[in-house]
């Protein structure tokens, strides 16, 4: 039996607060160091900690043959779309398809049995983000444990301290168990030491021609291997070692040091006789950190941390004190049932976003994936890889804007290997001899392949832009930076982009268009009625190809190098067919203005050149600015939560405040915990009880996607223009204030508002710069000096 603790009322404190432990994972706190982490249950008889490491996959080197012929493929679905043959397109273009992405892996659970089993009263659990911690109390048998959970970067560990109040002392069990092919040993005093591998091959769930035990083929002398450490230490305790599991009895404290190492070294190196030592790796970093007492582990995780989270902080108002003496999950229920007001609990979303991505993007090369880095599941929905047509994009929608910089490069490093695979794909599967492309899907080891195995649906298998969205987060990382070797070194990827984009597409009655073409996942009605996805010159293909080939070319002007180059690009641009606007008024999404065959789909992938793209916009572009807002209105509220995510953003660039508030009230919608089965589970898009995101299931990008569009409401900007509150709701127009979002032409800005004017705002540059502020209704021209600053009011 657990008994709620009486909660008191707390102020902008950033905690998520329960008053029972997790259930089910949609209920767990997340912790992560951007390499390893783990969902918290908090249990009090048994507590769970499910375990992850972000470079433990399934597979190796993409190495895979292509099938032969595919160029001249690429011909045959050409004439036919040519012809008006839509159904024979369809057909020719799944022989287009390649192999499927691997699958990212669970590394298995920390169990802590407590052996004091009397019952427990005054529960309470928290995850604060103003120092990455996760608390759980509570009373039992006339004393009181809490433990405390934390994932350090700078020690490579999670450190879990357990304390014992009143007369009852510590007696617990840690054990180990995974999924996994593993085994567990004892490895000196106090220690578990785990070594296991992961499967050398997989298919996803959704892969129907082989059944679900026949997904993943074992060897170990293929997959990734990994090596797990558990150390605990109870200087006042009896700890022994026996049958897998580590015993403490007696005593007030005692620590566990939870690390983890993986073979993985590389996406072009096999796992086993090329990996890394990853025995040696787990106990040097298991004993370094065990080297340290506990104050020195969480200062200097504490320190690491709010260098990067304390760079931003968020007021939108305040919340009824009533309210926020409630537990998150019921003010996320309140805030969905009865329409309350709770300006913090959407402070504290914007803030969780940031937490996740600096939990879940350190590693250099491997970037925060469908979930983030947290799955529990050898078969995880999508394979919880890389979506490369909205979700691995959406995930650093924020990275700039909400000053977390340094975690793109987790991504923009993942983008040179892609470029390698890439090329291999270009040449290959589309007879492009330039440059390198993406597909639907990806893995740790850069897969760049159309997915699908010749039987998936065109409509997401055989598109083939993700490179080309992609390299444009390079441009993106400059502008907000002004770094020039940072550009010199990623300005061959994003060329190489670029350059199979220029080679891919055909002229068609003199304009230049993609052929063939898909809008992701969507699919138009032909006149004799048949659903088809595959056709020339989709809108979305267009609008990345044109920020891709300005983005390129502006960074080799910024450079003064490849003027050849930016010619052909610019003459491109140029030639491009146009933007149009359909019949029921919205942006067209193909270049024939089909009908469509689910109008509120969740992609808008033809809106791209509104946002994250950069060249439609109510000033300069009004016609189809108007014609995207129409879009939206047609796509309606009910979708996704990475869809709502986007949506924001997308309201916000076409400066409609309101609808970028609804929409982010939408993504805040209470979601049940995909196994509650209670009557009253609310099921769809929206938010879980522990704030991840619904797809529904779990994906991460909806966090990300909601946070950037926060930071899009208070402030937009261009290469030489800032706007400050360019999309300011009315619900957060009274008073509020933000210190630390990041604008383009590398400023950092600071601003106070009142009655839906700025009060105050400080505008700094890092590296010295010119631009022009927006806001009042007037404008003003900055000119700094590197590390200067200046006030606006």
């Amino acid at each position: 039996m657990i008994v709620a603790a009486n909660l008191p009322g707390h102020g902008a404190d950033l905690k998520l607060r329960y008053d029972r432990p997790a259930t089910f994972f949609e209920e767990g706190l997340v912790i992560g160091n951007g390499r390893i982490g783990a969902t918290v249950y908090g249990g009090v008889n048994r507590d769970r900690l499910s375990l992850n490491d972000i470079t433990l996959w399934t597979g190796g080197p993409d190495t895979v043959a292509s099938p032969a012929g595919l160029p001249e493929q690429v011909k045959v679905v050409r004439d036919l779309l040519d012809k008006g043959d839509y159904r024979g397109a369809e057909k020719a273009n799944m022989k287009l398809e390649g192999h499927y992405s691997e699958n990212y892996q669970p590394l298995g659970n920390l169990l802590i049995d407590n052996l004091n089993k009397s019952a427990a009263t005054d529960y309470y659990r928290h995850l604060d983000l103003e120092d990455a911690t996760v608390v759980t109390r509570f009373a039992q048998g006339g004393g009181g444990l809490q433990k405390e959970y934390f994932c350090s970067s700078p020690d490579s560990v999670i450190v879990v301290r357990l304390t014992s109040t009143g007369s009852l002392p510590l007696n617990f069990e840690a054990s180990f168990t995974s999924l996994l092919p593993h085994e567990v040993k004892a490895h000196g005093k106090g220690e578990l030491l785990v070594d296991g591998y992961a499967a050398h091959h997989s298919y996803p769930v959704y892969y129907n021609a082989v059944p679900d035990s026949l997904k993943h083929e074992y060897d170990p002398a293929q997959g990734v291997h990994f090596a797990t450490a558990i150390k605990v230490l109870a200087p006042n305790s009896l700890v022994t070692v026996a049958d897998g599991k580590i015993r403490v009895r007696g005593g007030r404290e005692a620590l566990l040091i939870v690390a983890n190492a993986t073979s993985f070294n590389g996406f072009n190196r096999h796992p086993v006789r090329e990996g890394r030592n990853y025995r040696a790796d787990v106990e040097r970093i298991v004993n370094r950190a065990a080297a340290r007492t506990y104050a020195e582990l969480r200062n200097r995780h504490v320190a690491d941390y709010q260098n990067l989270f304390g760079r931003v902080s968020l007021n939108l108002g305040t919340t009824d004190p009533e309210i926020k003496k409630l537990t998150t999950d019921r003010q996320l229920r309140l805030y969905t049932d009865s329409l309350q007001s709770n300006p913090e609990l959407e402070a504290l979303y914007f803030q969780f976003g940031r937490y996740l991505l600096i939990a879940s993007s350190r590693t250099p090369g491997v970037p925060a994936n469908l979930q983030g880095l947290w799955n529990e599941r050898l078969l995880p929905p999508w394979s919880s890889n890389y979506t490369t047509n909205i979700n691995m994009e959406e995930n650093y929608w924020g990275a700039e804007t909400t000053n977390l910089g340094e975690l793109h490069y987790s991504l923009l490093g993942f983008l040179k290997n892609l470029s390698v695979n890439g090329s291999r794909t270009a040449r290959e599967f589309y007879g492009v001899n330039r440059g390198w492309c993406l597909g639907h899907n990806s893995d740790i080891w850069a897969m760049t392949a159309p997915v699908g195995l010749q039987s998936g649906s065109p409509s997401w298998a055989c598109w083939n832009m993700g490179g080309t969205w992609a390299a444009t987060h390079i441009w993106e990382h400059y502008l907000f930076t002004h770094d020039k070797e940072f550009l010199r070194q990623y300005y061959p990827t994003l060329k190489g982009a670029a350059e199979f984009c220029l080679d891919w597409m055909v002229e068609r009655d003199g304009k230049l268009i993609t052929s063939p073409s898909t809008s992701p996942e969507n699919m138009f009605v032909t006149d004799s009625g048949h659903w088809i996805a595959t056709s020339a010159g989709a809108t979305c293909d267009l609008a990345m190809i044109r920020q891709c080939l300005a983005d390129a070319a502006d960074a080799a002007e910024a450079l003064g190098t490849d003027a050849a180059f930016v010619a052909e690009a610019r003459k491109a641009l140029s030639r491009m067919a146009p933007y149009q606007v359909g019949k029921n008024g919205g942006l067209q999404e193909w270049l024939i203005d089909f009908k469509e065959s689910e109008p509120s789909h969740r992609h808008q992938s033809h809106l791209f050149g509104v946002y994250p793209g950069r060249h439609l916009t109510p000033s300069a572009t009004p016609e189809f600015a108007k014609a995207a807002h129409r879009t939206l209105e047609l796509r309606g509220t009910e979708t996704t939560g990475w869809s709502t995510g986007w949506r924001v953003n997308l309201y916000a660039r076409l400066l409609d405040a309101d609808n970028a508030y609804a929409t982010y009230r939408r993504l805040l919608r209470y979601v049940s915990p995909d196994g509650y089965r209670g009557a009253d589970a609310k099921r769809g898009g929206g938010t879980y009880p522990n704030l991840l995101d619904a797809h529904s299931p779990f994906q991460i990008d909806g966090n990300f996607g909601g946070s950037a569009g926060v930071a899009e409401m208070l402030i937009q900007s261009t290469p030489t223009s800032i706007t400050l509150l360019p999309a300011l709701p009315a619900q957060w127009a009274a008073e509020g204030s933000v210190k630390g979002l990041c604008a383009r032409g590398g400023f950092v800005v600071d601003m106070t508002w009142k009655d839906g004017r700025i009060t105050s705002a400080t505008v700094t540059s890092p590296r010295g710069g010119k631009t022009t502020v927006s806001y009042n209704g007037r404008t003003a021209r900055v000119n700094l000096k590197p590390g200067a600053s200046t006030t606006l009011k």
